[in-house]
């Protein structure tokens, strides 16, 4: 017979052989002992990171890379720059992400709307987080992986980010079923509210995803098969 029980902050898992304890931060003391400091996001200015959270909507981070060495190329990478530029180059040189019809005006429209608001990227991000976080949700083509990404990456504030990864994670390890703003609450009122360790973390989660808990799971070669739901039911 399986119990399952939530509670706040942590998940147990009762089955006829073992007690699993298991939540937010002891998945990142289990990730940070098996792949120590690691770190996920590139880019050489704060405004790279903003274009790359529109552009990473959906596709593939190779992908993304080739759209803004396209950018940089034509020095079409600061906010000024593509706020003013053609729609139509735009499109051609973000073509490589994907969905580069829609991404092109969503990307234009946010450095427009920064700089006709705020007059600066650094202006913007001097808002409160709650706040900044609203105020990006109410532009066209932000949603809340979006709008996090920018957050933490880019403004440099405490936002956890949910990706499809850690939702993916969350149903194998945790067998929870939860929504964004759920897992979002769940790890940070349960991990410290810090912005590097937010952005380690985060960091963890994409490289255990990518080299353990794929779409098809390594359970079997997994540091993490014994403690985690569905390697355990996988293993019956």
């Amino acid at each position: 017979m399986l119990g399952r029980y939530l509670v706040i902050s942590n998940v147990f898992y009762l089955n006829t052989n073992n007690y699993f304890f298991m939540n937010p931060q002891k998945l990142y003391k289990e990730l940070f002992s098996h792949f120590g400091e690691f770190h996920w996001w590139h880019a050489d200015t704060e405004f790279e990171v903003l274009v790359g959270a529109i552009l990473t909507q959906n596709t593939a981070w190779t992908n993304v890379e080739k759209a803004i060495a396209n950018m940089k190329k034509e020095r079409i990478i600061t906010l000024r720059k593509v706020a003013d530029c053609n729609l139509s180059t735009l499109k051609r040189l973000i073509k490589p992400a994907g969905f580069f019809n829609q991404k092109a005006v969503y990307l234009r429209e946010l450095c427009r709307y920064i700089l006709n608001n705020y007059g600066s990227l650094k202006k913007f991000y001097t808002k409160d987080l709650q706040e900044l976080r609203k105020e990006l949700l109410s532009l066209k083509g932000v949603g809340n992986e979006t709008a996090d990404t920018i957050l933490l990456y880019s403004a440099g504030k405490p936002s956890f980010v949910i990706d499809a990864y850690t939702l993916r994670i969350i149903g194998r390890v945790f067998d929870q079923n939860m929504r964004y703003v759920e897992v979002k609450d769940w790890f940070e009122t349960t991990t410290k509210k810090d912005t590097k360790h937010y952005q380690h973390y985060h960091a963890l989660i994409v490289e255990f995803a990518k080299k353990y808990c794929q779409k098809k799971p390594k359970c079997q070669n997994c540091f993490l098969n014994k403690k985690c739901k569905h390697a355990q039911m996988a293993f019956k």
